[in-house]
């Protein structure tokens, strides 16, 4: 198996799989439907279109960054000048970045990532206020879905990497293989983005940690002083001797 990595990070990101009317939603971190619907908009597919190569591909995202959940209070007129539209709250993650990887066939993959690199539509992290900071795909990598996220460098700011010891455990949420315990269940796997006819089926997700590498770190003393306080690490005035 090959894995494409995508690096989603922006000012602004939303990922919603429950939102309906005036309560847009966003999930904490990427959604399986939200990341390949922005591969399909790469490869210039309509919503309409079907998305038949891209409903067996494996799908798991790592929290580099959380992030905060902002509010955007939002109120719409239209150019008539009439009835103003309903009130609406959407719901945003500010300043995240994410690790996604996709697991499939290799030659698929590869196709999907020059597509990522020349996009036949614009690409979002989720909606269309949220444009991405930098070029999204990381490149198609040999190995698990599991095995990529645990080698790849942490991809915070690199403010928050050099504060940091030189591991770092991050969580990731991965589609629940076979016969193994779900942590919840979301409905999230895209069966078809028709706007007249949008199915989702359900998506069993489990939730783990793996310990990535920080290339920027501090040895674990220096990065327990550098975040706050000898309370992350055991304080040991002789250490640096």
């Amino acid at each position: 198996m090959s894995v494409l990595l995508l690096r989603l990070a922006g000012p602004l990101q939303a990922w919603g799989s429950t939102s309906r009317f005036t309560q847009r939603q966003t999930e904490i971190a990427p959604t399986k439907s939200g990341v390949i619907g922005l591969l399909a908009a790469a490869r210039g597919l309509r919503r309409t279109d079907p998305l038949t190569d891209l409903l067996g591909l494996d799908f798991a995202v790592r929290v580099d960054q959380p992030g905060q959940i902002l509010r955007d209070f939002q109120v719409a007129r239209p150019l008539d000048g009439g009835d103003s539209m309903p009130l609406t709250n959407r719901y945003y993650l500010s300043d995240a970045a994410f690790l996604a990887a996709i697991g499939g066939d290799s030659e698929l993959l590869d196709g999907l990532h020059e597509a990522v690199r020349r996009p036949q539509f614009p690409l979002y992290l989720g909606r269309r206020s949220c444009p991405p900071v930098a070029p999204i795909t990381l490149g198609v990598h040999p190995g698990t879905v599991a095995e990529v996220l645990g080698d790849w460098p942490w991809q915070a700011a690199k403010r928050l990497r050099q504060r940091a010891a030189l591991t770092v455990s991050l969580e990731v949420l991965s589609d629940a293989p076979p016969g193994s315990e779900v942590t919840e269940t979301f409905q999230d796997e895209p069966v078809s983005f028709d706007p007249a006819h949008r199915q989702y089926g359900w998506r069993p997700v489990v939730r783990t940690w793996v310990a990535a590498p920080n290339p920027d770190g501090r040895p674990p003393v220096a990065a327990a002083m550098a975040s706050g306080g000898p309370e992350q690490a055991d304080h040991d005035p002789l250490a640096w001797l």
